[in-house]
């Protein structure tokens, strides 16, 4: 019970869940009078090991726990993990597996967690997977599964958890879910379902955090979320969401984070939404509310997001709080000198873009995304663009010549800076340190022209991939990707731009180039997140004449 194994220990349950000990197995020796000891858990977490599953492991019949997530494990998923019988927990996410689900995984009648998000499998969901009634948290983002969720999942009446980001699967979102009463958490981003959300879902009083994002076709209003008051994060992100906020959303008292930006909302803010006590991040950009703005603000309240709406009217006292983060930028607000003073040229970043209308002072101009100023081999001079930009910001120059905006959290990260630092060597470029620190985004990041003569640009955007290592490395950081829409003036110009994969490779340069007219002294560059790949992005952008 004390001797290595691979490097690794043999322990008891007490000491099994501590980080350092990887790999493990624990073993119990109740069976059969004490005389032979089984293995019941095993662990091998994050070493980048390499390789296929072997079938020896089938021998190991008293296996309940088998952790293996985050290396780089290959070939497909074979169907003998199905005889490990007294399997409570697979968890197989982070890993290079390709082919299809085995229907044998349906044979595990024991199971109550099962993950395995994060591969390349094909193919659709077994319907043999709803006789797992036990299970409780199912992981399956960024998969690569498609078609709809099989019928026979009606049946999984004890899920807590769901989490199926990143994934095509299609169809409508499944009304069976709205059966599972003890369901916590469930994140539907990314996919490709179609609308609208299923009215069952008021019926999820458990739930604690729901994320739908990217849906089409049928839109859906809010008033199913009436009775969810446990509910801490509510994000449905770009959800054809239609209709008003309810007057009623200040009783979610324990709302923490509320994103429904990207919708067709419309009508006044409630002012209860801005007096929840528990309320942090608010993220209601681009909808088509209006009114002014809420006279009165909790203390909780510091990120605030209502870009691209039609709100007017003068700045109550509460905008100059400090620490407060607030972007309004493409609204209808009134400015006299004390709302210039608040927020310096955002004036020049409301509806229409009015600051040099008509009377243009530029026609080409080079930033710097997220560092200072620089000037590459080919002489063009990039501009710093290194402001402290967070959840919900925008900067502008102090001589109105162009401006950024940037809004959109980062989930399920520690880390919450903005900016990228690397020292790579980045190839294909006369320029290398032109990479080495970088603008990320979770969500929504643009970058303006102002002031611009009217006419045809070329606009260039320069990328690299600096976050993940190559593939070739084999590594579990080598199997992220980040993909991402590119629009310009509004116009959709690349869906699902994956950096890496058009560059060839990761510390690559690669320049983007499109073609845009100016026709109102403006151009709007944006790259949007729609729930693929990782919530984060980089670049730097040239515009010219």
């Amino acid at each position: 019970m004390s001797a290595e194994l691979c490097t690794g220990s043999a322990l008891d349950e007490t000491k099994f869940d501590e980080p350092g000990n990887n790999p493990s197995i624990t073993c119990d020796c109740t069976y059969e009078n004490g005389s032979t000891c089984h293995i019941t858990q095993m662990r091998f977490y994050a070493l980048d090991i390499r390789g296929v599953i072997p079938e020896d492991i089938v021998a190991l019949k008293y296996l309940t726990f088998l952790k293996i997530d985050q290396n780089f494990l290959t070939g497909t998923l074979p169907a003998f993990i199905g005889n490990l019988s007294k399997l409570q927990i697979l968890s197989i996410a982070l890993n290079a597996f390709h082919g299809t689900i085995p229907k044998e995984l349906g044979n595990l009648k024991e199971l109550t967690i099962l993950s395995i998000g994060h591969n390349n499998f094909s193919g659709t969901l077994p319907p043999e997977l709803g006789n797992l009634v036990k299970l409780k948290e199912i992981y399956i983002d960024s998969v690569g599964l498609v078609g709809e969720f099989p019928s026979t999942f009606a049946k999984l009446r004890n899920m807590e958890v769901l989490w199926a980001s990143d994934t095509p699967l299609s169809g409508k979102i499944p009304e069976f879910v709205g059966s599972w009463t003890r369901l916590k958490q469930l994140r539907f981003q990314g996919n490709s379902f179609e609308g609208p959300i299923p009215s069952s879902f008021s019926m999820l009083i458990s739930l604690n955090s729901l994320r739908i994002s990217d849906l089409y076709n049928v839109s859906s209003s809010l008033d199913f979320i009436t009775s969810l008051k446990n509910l801490t994060d509510l994000v449905l992100r770009n959800a054809l969401i239609s209709g008003t906020i309810p007057s009623n959303i200040g009783e979610h008292q324990s709302l923490q984070i509320l994103d429904l930006s990207f919708n067709n909302l419309t009508g006044r803010i409630p002012s209860a939404l801005f007096n929840m006590s528990s309320l942090t991040y608010l993220f209601l950009g681009n909808n088509s509310l209006s009114g002014p703005l809420p006279r009165q603000k909790s203390e909780t309240l510091q990120n605030i997001d209502l870009s691209y709406n039609d709100i007017s009217g003068s700045f109550p006292s509460w905008v100059t709080t400090s620490g407060l983060q607030l972007n309004l930028v493409a609204n209808n607000f009134i400015f006299g000198s004390s709302n210039k003073s608040a927020f310096p040229g955002l004036n020049c970043l409301q509806k229409n873009f009015p600051c040099y209308r008509n009377s243009p002072l530029y026609a080409n101009f080079s930033i710097k995304c997220g560092d200072r100023t620089m000037r590459t081999a080919d002489g063009t001079v990039y501009e710093a663009e290194n402001a402290s930009l967070g959840p919900a910001s925008f900067y502008v120059t102090s001589f109105d010549k162009w401006a950024v905006s940037n809004v959109g959290l980062f989930s399920d990260r520690s880390e919450p800076s903005y900016l990228q630092t690397t020292y790579a060597q980045v190839t294909r470029t006369n320029t290398p340190e032109l990479f080495q620190r970088s603008r990320i985004s979770p969500g929504s990041l643009r970058y303006y022209g102002l002031g611009l003569e009217n006419g045809p640009y070329t606009v260039s955007m320069l990328f690299a991939e600096t976050g993940f290592t190559d593939r070739s490395s084999q590594t579990s950081k080598s199997l992220g990707r980040r993909v991402f829409d590119i629009y310009i003036q509004g116009s959709l110009r690349q869906k699902d731009f994956d950096i890496s994969k058009e560059a060839g490779g990761v510390e690559i340069a690669l320049e983007k180039v499109f073609n845009a007219i100016v026709s109102e002294n403006y151009l709007e560059v944006h790259l949007f997140w729609a729930g693929k790949g990782p919530a984060a992005y980089q670049c730097k952008v040239t515009m010219a004449q």
